[in-house]
């Protein structure tokens, strides 16, 4: 199963060790789904957890070289303008360049449309469910 998690997602699993987030990035680790990202989506990421959570060079060294082992980068053909937030747009490039099945987010606006173009949007406790 192709699968593109939201940013916060990532941000659970590593801000937040031992809960859901961490538990869906172990499913992908165990070899129960494929992870799709863009560099846009790393971007955020990076710049999230400097901002918000302090996380130095170093450390973002390492989930960039992390992620980079774990996931398969695809690059959009298309930029799309579904949602208003840019950064949920670049969540919704990936899935459907990477020809996803799921999004996993936390994000209530893009969960509001459980679906796009046939790929499901779900949340995070939905996808730890049904996998």
């Amino acid at each position: 199963m192709k699968v593109v998690f939201d940013t916060n997602i990532f941000v659970s699993a590593l801000v937040f060790p031992g809960g859901n987030g961490e538990r869906a990035i172990l499913r992908i680790v165990e070899g129960k789904g494929r992870l799709l990202l863009l560099r846009a989506i790393v971007g955020e990421l990076l710049d999230v957890l400097a901002r918000k959570f302090a996380r130095d060079r170093e450390e973002l060294a390492r989930v960039a070289l992390f992620l980079a082992g774990l996931a398969e980068v695809v690059e959009p053909a298309t930029r799309l303008e579904v949602l208003e937030d840019e950064a949920d747009n670049r969540i919704l490039e990936c899935a459907v360049a990477g020809e996803a099945e799921l999004v996993v987010t936390g994000d209530k606006r893009m969960l509001a449309l459980r679906s796009y173009e046939e790929i499901r949007i779900v949340s995070l406790g939905e996808y730890l469910d049904e996998v």
